[in-house]
């Protein structure tokens, strides 16, 4: 008898090894299990969506004639590893080999293919993963002999690849990106869409329960709990937002707004990476809405390109360079993240946004999280390990292999420039452009020596003199150091003042 184990992101009917069962004689295990719910303190809604969707499929597996066998979250129990629930099947019941489809994070994939064939005694398989739509050979293959491994260039042969947002050999519309287009502050018009309302079964509601008794500690509420937990959901979720909101998610993709959550994003990264969609069907829907005159180029551009160019890129970037990848420390940055990274309590309004949102809800869109939290991190120079671990913990799509290179190489930029051709910091201007958050503050974003200006705007150029030797020969940086240079010598001396201060008593912002 076969056995196959099935991990709370790998809840796709297509997935790889159950190709190779048989329903009549081979076994399925599913666990909820303390040891991977707890490695980091995973937020409360995370938890509870992986618990839910899990029992969920396992349920759609019984219906569709699979044996399930599924570990049910037992906070005493004995059994609280993956290899604990499986090595106590395999010694009550005949089974000859453990198969699964390959982990999504390095940690676990690495136990397993090293110690559970010798602790188990039994051959252990571990199948490609072919529900993402570039194979971790063919990233290889691509990056192989290339210096620079840039975004732009994979998701170009992604696109051919998948003919995606293609007219022939040419890109639709004849440019590959429209990102350019994709930079419109929100004004207020046209009204922010709603979003669906998910309803939720008995089951789903004990697991609530479950979380709040037996992870009271870890961050985040489940008050507003809203995101799909079933595959019907996650295509209901689909649908509403091609239909409502991407029309309008190229224009103002790097917007915020005071008090808005989720303007024009769709809210689908948790269903794609826990496996209730899979990336083609998404990009499939935002095409055809295209294609159909339903929804702008730019818009449809922009979408797919976070999917087929940027979470693929960053999957496959994440497996060729680990396990060292994640011990880098580029720019040697070692402060300890500050207190309000977990608690929300800063002046800093911009934060303070994106804080509620994550706490909220688990989850905050990509500029929240790349130019608020992100580049507060940067500009302050945060160790590398700690952000990383907090971004891992408090967003529901968060996985190891697309939050670290994310947060270590596009966030932190500690990767020395392998993600990125230059850091991603910036000074509170660029927060006041794309927002309102500004006005809502207690610090000045006009100033930046002021015992009331900006933490942002000082910090932004302590970062760039104390990094001077990294980066003043980048050519993408030149005029941002020719406009330091120009600075009169008691504005620098002030600004390194004030930034030296903040740095001094970070949790006092």
């Amino acid at each position: 008898m076969k056995l196959a184990l099935i991990l709370g992101d790998q809840l796709s009917a297509e997935l790889s090894c159950l190709r190779e069962l048989d329903k009549s004689t081979d076994l399925i295990v599913m666990a909820e299990v303390s040891a991977e719910a707890r490695y980091v303190k995973h937020h409360k809604q995370k938890i509870a969506l992986i618990f839910c969707a899990m029992r969920h499929f396992s349920r759609q597996l019984q219906d569709a004639g699979w044996r399930v066998h599924y570990h049910a979250f037992a906070a005493d129990g004995a059994r609280q590893t993956l290899l604990d629930v499986v090595s106590n099947i395999c010694a009550s019941r005949s089974i000859d080999q453990l198969i699964m489809t390959e982990c999504g994070e390095y940690r676990l994939h690495h136990d397993i293919v090293s110690n559970w064939q010798h602790t188990l005694s039994i051959p252990v398989t571990v199948l490609n993963d072919d529900r993402f739509m570039c194979s971790k050979s063919r990233f290889a293959d691509w990056a192989r002999g290339r210096k620079q491994l840039r975004m732009e260039y994979f998701y170009r042969e992604m696109r051919r690849d998948h003919k995606l947002l293609m007219d022939g050999k040419q890109p639709a519309g004849g440019e590959w990106n429209f990102d350019s287009s994709n930079r419109r502050p929100y004004r207020g018009d046209p009204p922010l869409p709603g979003l669906p309302a998910f309803s939720y079964s008995e089951d789903d509601q004990r697991v609530f329960a479950l979380v709040e008794e037996h992870f009271a500690n870890h961050p985040g509420t489940l008050a507003r709990f809203n995101w799909p937990v079933t595959r019907k959901q996650a295509l209901q979720a689909l649908e509403e937002f091609v239909h409502n909101r991407l029309p309008w998610f190229g224009d103002f993709q790097d917007a915020m707004t005071q008090g808005e959550s989720f303007m024009f994003h769709s809210l689908l990264s948790t269903s794609i990476n826990c496996g209730l969609l899979s990336p083609r069907e998404v990009c499939d829907a935002a095409v055809s809405a295209y294609r159909a005159g339903k929804a702008p180029l730019n818009a449809t551009e922009g979408f797919v390109r976070q999917i087929l160019g940027w979470r693929e890129y960053v999957r496959g970037l994440y497996w060729l360079m680990m396990p060292a990848y994640a011990s880098n420390n580029g720019l040697g940055n070692t402060r300890p993240l500050p207190a309000y990274y977990w608690t929300g309590n800063t002046d800093m309004n911009c934060m303070r946004e994106a804080f509620h949102n994550t706490f909220e809800h688990a989850y905050a869109h990509h500029i929240q999280r790349l130019m608020v939290t992100g580049n507060f991190a940067l500009l302050a120079g945060i160790a590398p390990a700690d952000i990383c671990e907090w971004y891992l913990a408090v967003y529901a799509d968060a996985y190891d292999w697309v939050e670290l290179p994310n947060t270590l190489g596009m966030v932190m930029h500690a990767d020395d420039g392998l993600l990125g051709s230059k850091p991603y910091a910036a000074s509170g201007n660029y927060i006041n452009k794309m927002s309102d958050y500004c006005k809502h503050c207690r610090y000045t974003v006009k100033t930046s020596t002021d015992d009331n200006s900006c933490p942002f705007n000082s910090l932004y150029w302590h970062f760039m003199d104390r990094h001077r030797d990294a980066f003043a020969s980048n050519p993408r940086m030149t005029m941002i150091y020719r406009s330091y240079d120009k600075m009169a010598e008691d504005r620098k001396q002030a600004l390194m003042r004030r930034a030296d201060h903040l740095l001094n008593d970070l949790d006092a912002l």
